[in-house]
């Protein structure tokens, strides 16, 4: 796996897990009974930033850390076994000179 492709992983990891770690740790105005007028009571009281791009970054590393290891150990089977693979692809090249 290439650094490019690493990365493009990991981003896209981090933004499906943002979506699942949004909700945790989060006190509704309804919850809290200070429902601001205007807004919908299922509205957060106050919404930690820091906390949950933390929480979330954790949580995505160790994805990534399984999917990673995943790939380059072939555990998904993305990579035939050489024997499956033509003749002419298992000899091996001619060396120069």
């Amino acid at each position: 796996m290439t650094i490019a492709l690493g990365f493009a992983l990991y981003f896209m990891i981090w933004w499906l897990v943002l979506f699942a770690v949004l909700p945790f740790g989060v006190v509704t105005q309804d919850e809290s009974a200070d429902v601001v007028p205007g807004t919908p009571g299922s509205a957060p009281t106050r919404f930690n930033w820091r906390k949950v791009f933390l929480a979330n970054t954790v949580v995505a590393t160790l994805a990534f850390a399984v999917v990673w290891t995943a790939l380059a150990r072939n555990w998904l089977g993305t990579t035939p076994p050489i024997e499956d693979a033509p003749a002419v692809l298992r000899t091996e090249p001619p060396k120069p000179g």
